[in-house]
């Protein structure tokens, strides 16, 4: 178990990646961020959500390559009452803090 869990947290060279992703369309006030933060914890995804003030969703994702990946891949998706009209991915290069866990955040 907790080689699974070594895996979930870090790529096989041990490299953490921080990746801050901006989701643009029809985004908030429909659950969006309560289920980003459900799929991210699932994946093992660390980090935060928030709403931003022009309307847009960021979050900071850290993590292992492949998660990321398939946390975006959601992020484009989202919840069934949401509509994506963009999604921006800017990689942060180390060093980042870490966290331990992912949470909501307060709109900015």
């Amino acid at each position: 178990m907790q080689g699974a869990v070594r895996m979930v947290n870090e790529d096989k060279d041990g490299a953490v990646r921080t990746w801050l992703v901006r989701v643009r369309g029809r985004v908030q006030g429909v659950g969006y961020r309560e289920a980003c933060v459900r799929r991210a914890r699932a994946l093992g995804i660390t980090g935060w959500v928030r709403n931003r003030i022009d309307g847009s969703v960021e979050a900071l994702l850290q993590g292992p390559s492949g998660p990321l990946a398939d946390m975006c891949q959601w992020l484009r998706r989202g919840v069934p009452a949401a509509w994506v009209e963009e999604l921006e991915v800017t990689e942060l290069p180390p060093p980042s803090p870490r966290f331990d866990h992912f949470n909501r955040v307060e709109t900015l």
